[in-house]
């Protein structure tokens, strides 16, 4: 091999490395998109004081005993979802997380930072109501799969969601070695193992970012009889929420 051939695949695998080491430590804000706007106003706020960070969550109180907490996708102000589930479910209060960094959330997100403040949430909303109801959407539904094995939740609502992220990124970065890369895995497919509560998974027909392979395998991880996999059609990824069923089948569920 000459010597200009040998600096020139020296050359390449330096940059292959380089570019390793980027998206090792920059991989978060791959992940992450905050998003600083809302839409809800300051009577429908409420503070999560955790340790290291105040959280901020978007609130419909109500009386009784049946509440609503909803972890929303990467990229999503989560408080404009509080029209359409204060009209869909109205014997429900309704707490949507902001995860920190996104809408007034203090820190910066990571998923073990995420699952803290999860489970701080639950508890404070369990203290005043006993039966309650988890919506994980897309990157929320590892963080809502996670918190429905550790804590006692009456139904689990799964939309887009997946068996694990590192499934999901060795199909958009198969050039990666993730495997070694990858610190926020949300391992879904290893919590639901664990779940005992009824559970309904929610794909979209034609989802470009999770693959129904990865909804099916998440599926096959619960216990027998305890979730049940629909397919909302004409939709995407992010269009699903647009469709009819999409509330129509959360309803069924929840209005029961």
């Amino acid at each position: 091999m000459s010597r200009i051939l040998m600096s020139l695949v020296a050359l390449l695998l330096a940059l292959y490395l380089i570019l390793c080491a980027a998206l090792f430590v920059f991989q978060r804000s791959l992940i992450y998109f905050p998003q600083a706007g809302s839409v809800d106003s300051a009577e429908s706020r409420m503070t999560l004081t955790m340790a290291d960070a105040d959280i901020r969550v978007s609130v419909r109180e109500h009386s009784g005993a049946r509440a609503l907490i909803y972890f929303g996708g990467n990229a999503e102000d989560v408080s404009r979802n509080l029209p359409a589930f204060a009209e869909a479910f109205p014997d429900y209060a309704i707490y949507l997380l902001h995860y920190r960094g996104f809408g007034g959330s203090g820190g910066s997100p990571s998923e073990e930072a995420i699952a803290r403040d999860a489970l701080g949430l639950f508890d404070q909303v369990f203290s005043r109501h006993p039966q309650i109801t988890l919506i994980g959407r897309s990157l929320g539904s590892g963080v809502a799969v996670r918190l429905a094995s550790q804590r006692p939740v009456t139904r689990l609502v799964l939309v887009t969601p997946y068996n694990s992220l590192q499934e999901l990124a060795v199909r958009h970065y198969p050039w990666v070695p993730v495997k070694w890369l990858l610190k926020e895995r949300y391992e879904s497919g290893k919590y639901a193992e664990h779940i005992r509560a009824p559970t309904l998974l929610l794909a979209a027909s034609d989802d470009e970012v999770v693959p129904r392979g990865s909804s099916e395998r998440l599926l096959r991880n619960f216990p027998d009889g305890v979730a049940t996999l629909k397919e909302v059609p004409e939709a995407t990824h992010n269009s699903i929420s647009e469709r009819p069923q999409y509330l129509q089948w959360m309803k069924e569920v929840l209005n029961r």
